[in-house]
């Protein structure tokens, strides 16, 4: 017998084709994983706004156990940070308030690489381990700046630890570090605003003061 011959030739990938699928294969895994990329500095967005509240409410509850005042305002004979805020020491003011905010980790913003790991106590543990600035002024106006995320910039120079005395016109902005050209604020009212630097001004305009003060750990 004979052995059948198929007519059906087989036809290997020319060097074209090979070429375009692995261009298609790249096209591919360029879109999706700026797609993760993106899900996961939304994710620590969102953990750093839930951590800000939590600081906010610690903060109301501190205040409501001292007269109304939060510990940048109490002398430290009476268990407050007074004498201590020389803007060095912006750990302190969180240190006091420990019972109230339970664990040190949210006092740490899971996309800020510039620092240390979260603390694991509220003693010597602090310093280097915080990501929120302190806002020196009593919450009575519901847009003061309260807390929230220190990576400012001033003129295009960011902003060192320490003391920050700015007034409403100074050209603020947020740097790249953490949330890419934008931030979160804790304002007086309790709430947490998600801002770009434009934002950021105008909410640096709402508090109403000529002179905004804040301390940078």
């Amino acid at each position: 017998m004979k052995p059948r011959c198929s007519k059906q030739r087989n036809h290997a990938l020319t060097l074209v084709e090979v070429v375009l699928v692995i261009f298609v294969l790249f096209v591919l895994a360029a879109i999706l994983s700026p797609s993760n990329g993106g899900a996961k500095k939304k994710a620590k967005k969102m953990a750093c706004t839930s951590n800000l509240k939590q600081v906010g409410l610690a903060e109301k509850i501190w205040a409501s156990d001292h007269g109304g005042k939060f510990p940048f305002e109490v002398v430290t004979t009476n268990g407050g940070t007074l004498e201590l805020n020389n803007g060095r020491n912006t750990w302190v003011n969180f240190s006091i308030m420990s019972n109230e905010l339970s664990t040190p980790k949210i006092l740490f913003c899971p996309a800020d690489t510039g620092r240390l790991l979260p603390a694991t106590n509220f003693s010597s543990g602090l310093p280097g381990h915080v990501s929120y600035f302190i806002g020196m002024q009593n919450d009575s106006d519901p847009q003061a700046l309260f807390s929230g995320d220190d990576n400012f910039e001033v003129d295009g120079v960011p902003v060192k630890s320490g003391w920050l005395e700015l007034g409403t016109n100074v050209p603020i902005s947020w740097t790249m570090a953490r949330h890419e050209k934008s931030g979160n604020l804790l304002l007086g009212d309790g709430s947490v605003q998600s801002t770009t630097s434009h934002g950021l001004r105008t909410c640096w305009q709402s508090t109403g003061l000529a002179t905004n003060r804040l301390v940078i750990p």
